[in-house]
């Protein structure tokens, strides 16, 4: 039996993404999809390729010297398909744009189909989409993180703040109680109303999204002065799954204010609190120092500009 080419895309971004799911979410295919390509390539060869845990594919050796023969060869593959969609089309240009699912729903969606040249968007993790910009894969990127290459530029557009928000019909009463009596100068004494904050926080329901927590746990090391030392309830998908799962209802969750501004202002979620710390990332544009496609990106640019001043 021969390989199939997506049978070893899929069986790469498994070993790399460690569970089936992110595996599925990277590829833009279903769950079974991943599972039969798998089985499909390990019936191929004739080895198995993963021990499957609850939480993690574990590769086998055999899986690990598969890997290392191929890793190389499919990167400059992926590379080539991008490079190639650049070209397809004479006269109009094509640009590559990384971020995260949420802020491409919340800014440059509604705004794709008005460009006058085709975009190809890339959702990932940002230290793999500044890799990706240094190598010419992507063309422009928005991250709250920079990168240390010289022939990359970062600039600040906006700031997002990580706020404490719940559903419509969560009962912060108490919550309310426990806030005002932060307000104290004594150390000791602050410290036992933080600790009585805590605890009354980790009573309630929570949701977080399986691949990031950095929010949560950030927010909470800063104004609990404590690691988080429990599981939420609800692992979703994305921030906009946490969203849509708060609006009208109970719960609380920690996200960057700018992806539940309008859940906020219809009052379907409840901003709670900003924290005596406040926390908040700066967003950066980063872009190649020598581009060709300097004007589309500044359209794109101005989009973000916008949007992020409405908020």
């Amino acid at each position: 039996m021969n390989l199939n080419m997506e049978w070893l895309r899929t069986f790469k971004t498994i070993y790399e993404k460690g569970t089936l799911t992110a595996a599925a979410q990277a590829l833009y295919i279903s769950q079974p999809g991943v599972s039969l390509h798998l089985n499909s390539l390990e019936v191929a060869t004739g080895y198995k390729l993963f021990d499957r845990s609850a939480k993690k594919m574990v590769p086998t050796e055999r899986a690990k010297v598969l890997y290392n023969f191929i890793q190389e060869p499919m990167g400059r593959l992926e590379m080539a398909e991008q490079v190639f969609h650049r070209s397809s089309r004479e006269g109009r240009s094509t640009i590559s744009i990384g971020m995260c699912f949420e802020t491409f729903q919340f800014t440059l969606e509604r705004y794709i189909s008005t460009l006058p040249f085709n975009v190809i968007v890339k959702f990932g993790l940002y230290q793999e989409m500044i890799h990706d910009l240094d190598k010419g894969v992507l063309d422009l990127i928005v991250t709250p993180e920079k990168g240390e290459q010289t022939n990359l530029e970062f600039k600040p557009f906006s700031r997002e703040k990580i706020l404490l928000v719940c559903g419509e019909r969560t009962n912060i009463k108490p919550l309310k109680t426990l806030l005002k009596e932060l307000d104290v100068k004594e150390e000791k004494v602050k410290v036992a109303k933080i600790g009585a904050l805590e605890s009354w926080l980790k009573q309630q329901v929570w949701y977080s999204t399986a691949a990031d927590m950095d929010h949560l746990k950030r927010f909470w090391k800063m104004n609990l002065r404590q690691n988080i030392d429990f599981k939420p309830n609800y692992i979703v998908p994305n921030i906009s799954s946490i969203v849509r799962c708060l609006s009208g209802n109970e719960g609380f969750a920690i996200i960057p204010d700018f992806l539940c501004r309008d859940e906020i202002k219809s009052g379907q979620v409840k901003a709670v609190w900003a924290g005596d710390v406040k926390v908040e990332n700066t967003l950066y544009f980063g872009s190649r120092k020598k581009t060709i496609y300097a004007k589309e990106i500044k359209m794109v640019e101005d989009i973000f500009r916008k949007e992020m001043a409405a908020l």
